[in-house]
């Protein structure tokens, strides 16, 4: 069993006792959180599409913890003229337990 859910303009492919790296949410690690945005539900074969969302399905979770995705390197360069700027960026992600799909 499994559902596309739609979590901050993203879609993300859950399955129940996975984890997946959600954009930053707020609240602490152990807090319950619930995503309604549920757009298709596959029960073993018989899948449910909304349109665009299905009403009464729920996708509910727990916050494992907030970490940060790998780096990158942002570079600038303008040829003959003496300039370089490098600057890197890592990303804020939550990671979530799906606890029951329905």
């Amino acid at each position: 069993m499994y559902a596309i859910v739609e979590i901050a303009g993203k879609q993300f492919k859950v399955i129940q006792n996975e984890y997946i790296y959600a954009p930053k949410m707020e609240g602490e690690a152990g807090a319950a959180v619930s995503f309604d945005k549920v757009l298709l539900v596959d029960n073993d074969g018989s899948i449910d599409i909304g349109a665009p969302l299905l009403s009464g399905i729920s996708v509910s979770g727990k916050i494992v913890e907030h970490v940060k995705g790998d780096k990158v390197i942002v570079f600038k360069e303008k040829r003959r003229k003496g300039y370089a700027k490098k600057n890197g960026h890592r990303q804020q992600f939550t990671k979530v337990q799906i606890e029951s799909i329905g």
